[in-house]
């Protein structure tokens, strides 16, 4: 069976972490002493049914608020496909944790309280997932029995997000289920109340949709995160370079670069924690040796020689700032890129992105909490990437605050 990696996006309150309870309670995935706990807290805050949300809101301030704060991540199968959920918070001042959890997602369920309809967090959440380059979209019009299943109002609604989303600057494919998750709706089951609809549930769909794995496959890009010498009596002689393949594949014999200092080798042997391989192929963490001794440390990385990354001093990158301070022209931070940590200075704040309008504001640009954009980036030695639309790991990168050690910014590299 394959693979579904789908995170859950939207304004707070729109019923996400609901949403995930129903389809593990109605799917089966649920085991006893869960539901049997969840019973129990639901008693406790006098909830009139069992709050299928404290299944993901683990948080004692989440189940306090009724509210998700932290990524939580679940795991489920069907005889079809298994699947590892994200379910992110909606909070506009957590918004970090929402990136950082549908920043692996191959799909993304975005979600809309029909009484509100679309609203800005539901806007910034969508143009985030559009960033990532998550091509495939379910727009899921949650609390249809709040709104007497009206089919007028969730056609609207759709209608209305579809307007926003061709704006957006890389194309999605949107399907949309009316649901209502706290009954089971169109979860599972096919529900009885809105018979106007005939498309799939929401599981159908996630069973069947068709989704690339978002994995570059053909460019071979090894970050080195290690250097293992154990100068052992057993290894007297042993030299390897520890990592996760970030693209491509290598196999023994292959011709390949080390970056930055050019120098090249030949694999001599793929070593992994189960026995040596042949070949390795992303995503797996292996250890490689080669056939010359090159000076490699973490940081570096091994390449095709055939077909090396782009490298440069100045960039320019699409980012969201997620600090509470203001970004300013001439900023310094670090700037961490796979293995890879340089000081950075911001040498142009280009634009930022409204929101609502999806408008592009040069003047006056000044980044606060939240705000998207673009801007220009020199480093103090060259970094080796690849754009994000490529590769999501050599093309991606945070900033953080050399003073407070707090991450500022997540980046996508586009030229």
């Amino acid at each position: 069976m394959d693979l579904l990696r789908f995170s859950t996006c939207g304004s707070v309150d729109d019923g996400k972490s609901t949403l995930i309870g129903r389809l593990l309670y109605d799917s089966k995935n649920i085991f006893e002493d869960q539901l049997e706990a969840m019973e129990t807290s639901s008693r406790k805050r006098g909830d009139e049914v069992v709050n299928l949300a404290l299944l993901t809101d683990g948080l004692k301030a989440e189940r306090e608020q009724g509210i998700t704060i932290d990524v939580a991540y679940r795991y489920f199968a069907t005889p079809r496909r298994k699947f590892i959920i994200a379910d992110t918070p909606g909070h506009i001042q957590y918004t970090r944790n929402m990136v950082t959890g549908a920043s692996t997602s191959q799909l993304a369920i975005v979600l809309i309280d029909a009484r509100k309809g679309v609203i800005e967090q539901t806007r910034r959440h969508s143009y985030i997932v559009n960033l990532l380059r998550i091509g495939r979209v379910v727009l899921a019009v949650n609390k249809m029995d709040l709104v007497d299943f009206d089919e007028v109002i969730y056609r609207r609604i759709v209608a209305e997000y579809r307007e926003f989303a061709a704006g957006l600057q890389n194309p999605m494919e949107i399907t949309a289920i009316p649901l209502a998750a706290l009954h089971g709706d169109n979860i599972v089951d096919v529900s009885d109340n809105m018979s106007w609809y005939g498309g799939p549930t929401l599981l159908e769909h996630l069973e069947s949709v068709e989704v690339a794995d978002g994995i570059d496959h053909e460019d071979a890009r090894f970050p080195v995160q290690w250097v293992i010498r154990p100068q052992s009596a057993e290894h007297p002689d042993f030299r390897g370079y520890a990592g996760r393949i970030a693209g491509g594949r290598f196999r023994r014999g292959d011709r390949v670069t080390a970056l930055p200092s050019g120098f090249s080798s030949v694999i001599k042997s793929i070593h992994t924690a189960d026995g040596d391989l042949e070949e390795a192929f992303v995503p797996l963490s292996v250890a490689l040796t080669l056939e010359d001794e090159i000076d490699i440390s973490r940081g570096d990385m091994l390449v095709s020689s055939d077909n090396p990354p782009q490298h440069a001093q100045e960039i320019s990158a699409i980012i969201c700032w997620f600090s509470e301070k203001k970004l300013l022209p001439r900023g310094k931070y670090y700037l961490r890129h796979t293995t890879r940590e340089v000081q950075a200075l911001v040498t142009a704040l280009d634009y930022k992105v409204n929101i609502n309008t999806l408008e592009r504001l040069e003047e006056d640009v000044n980044f606060s909490f939240n705000d998207i954009g673009r801007i220009k980036i020199r480093t103090s030695a060259p970094l080796f990437f690849d754009a994000y639309g490529r590769n999501r790991q050599t093309g991606s990168f945070i900033l953080i605050d050399a003073g407070t050690n707090e991450t500022v910014a997540a980046g996508m590299i586009d030229g």
